[in-house]
């Protein structure tokens, strides 16, 4: 018999806390009726200013089998946080997991705007992508180079060999699941090698506190520009630049 799943979820507290997490949001979704159009990540979207999207669209799932899959997945990768002796562990996953969302959100809105103006592929425009693929694509790839004697298992049966599974994952996912997002999972890939070869390296605590706060920052802000979500304490004045905002709190104090 295996483990008992009580000290599984203690040996993988943070990928246990975002499968939860995940969880929660999409029965919260299929709760309000909420689909693509509301938090998914489109160039369109982003070039009116819908930044918060980066984040809404990578922890939210629309369809059951999209998050069992990618939650099977991440439940399988968890086994970073074990892997302190050989540099990763808890706070390495936690850093990097940041890394992974927000960068690899950027990297596909990149590659959107490059085919759309350079290559004037009007269909990206509206291409909307949601889930946490990215970031298990990014896992997978940094494992594939940290630990390549892994095993990724899903759902409970199905084993790969990690040193190919993204890729294997990304054609297998391009086949099976025409509409899944291509450049989602690819730019996870891309980031992931990144910060496997030390091309992304020095998170600690302070850099990734830091940059948590720019990231609620960044995303109160443009929920609030956007018309999405109107906070009463919240008011966003132009300065000289029309284009940059000028933020104030309201209140007594």
């Amino acid at each position: 018999m295996g483990r008992p799943l009580f000290y599984e979820i203690v040996e993988k507290p943070a990928t246990s806390c975002i499968i939860g997490i995940c969880s929660a949001i999409w029965f919260y979704i299929q709760k309000r009726n909420i689909g693509y159009s509301h938090v998914g990540l489109s160039y369109e979207n982003a070039i009116e200013g819908h930044h918060w999207r980066i984040i809404t669209s990578a922890f939210s799932h629309i369809s059951a089998i999209h998050l069992v899959f990618n939650m099977s997945a991440l439940w399988s990768l968890g086994v970073v946080e074990q892997l302190g002796h050989i540099g990763l562990g808890v706070a390495y996953y936690l850093h990097h997991t940041l890394v992974l969302a927000v960068l690899s959100g950027a990297l596909v809105l990149g590659m959107y705007h490059l085919l759309i103006q350079r290559f004037k592929i009007e269909y990206f425009r509206r291409v909307t992508a949601v889930g946490y693929s990215c970031v298990v694509f990014g896992w997978m790839t940094i494992l594939a180079v940290k630990q390549p004697s892994s095993k990724l298992d899903l759902f409970g049966f199905l084993s790969l060999p990690i040193s190919f599974a993204p890729f294997e994952s990304l054609i297998f996912t391009s086949i099976i699941v025409p509409q899944a997002s291509f450049l989602g999972h690819l730019s996870g890939i891309v980031v992931g090698y990144a910060i496997a070869w030390g091309l992304i390296h020095g998170m600690n605590n302070y850099w990734a506190i830091s940059m948590l706060g720019w990231i609620v920052v960044v995303f109160v802000v443009s929920l609030k520009r956007s018309g999405a979500y109107d906070f009463k304490f919240l008011e966003i004045e132009s300065v000289t630049d029309p284009s940059l905002p000028s933020v104030r709190f309201l209140g007594k104090w």
